[in-house]
C-alpha cells in the first residue's frame, strides 16, 4: 500500500500495544499475531497513537533524532505501510476542508 505523509492513521480496536524497556510489542487479537518495534519504531507508534498524523510522526522523528528529513520520511512511510499491510493500523486520506 502506498502511504503519503499527509495520511492519517487509526488503530483498530483489536490491536493492543505494550511498551517493554523502550521497545514495543503489538498484538493483533483477531489474527493472534505479534509484531515487535525497536525504540525508534515505538516512538513513531506512540506519536501515531496520539495524533493519528503520519506527517506529525515524521516531524517528531526528525526533531528528536539526528536524521535527515528525507530519511525520516522514508522510514516512517515504510513503517506505516508495513503496519498497514499487517492490519495493525488503518491508513486514511487526510480530511478535506469543507
Amino acid at each position: 500500500m502506498s502511504v503519503s505523509a499527509t495520511a492519517l492513521v487509526s488503530i483498530p480496536e483489536d490491536v493492543l500495544f505494550r511498551e517493554l524497556d523502550g521497545e514495543a510489542i503489538i498484538l493483533h487479537l483477531t489474527r493472534g499475531m505479534y509484531f515487535g518495534l525497536d525504540a525508534v519504531g515505538t516512538r513513531v507508534w506512540m506519536v501515531l497513537a496520539e495524533s493519528s498524523s503520519v506527517g506529525r510522526a515524521i516531524d517528531v522523528l526528525t526533531a528528536e533524532y539526528d536524521v535527515d528529513s528525507a530519511v525520516a520520511t522514508g522510514d516512517v512511510l515504510e513503517l506505516v505501510s508495513s503496519l498497514s499491510d499487517q492490519g495493525l493500523v488503518v491508513v486514511n486520506p487526510p480530511s478535506s476542508p469543507s
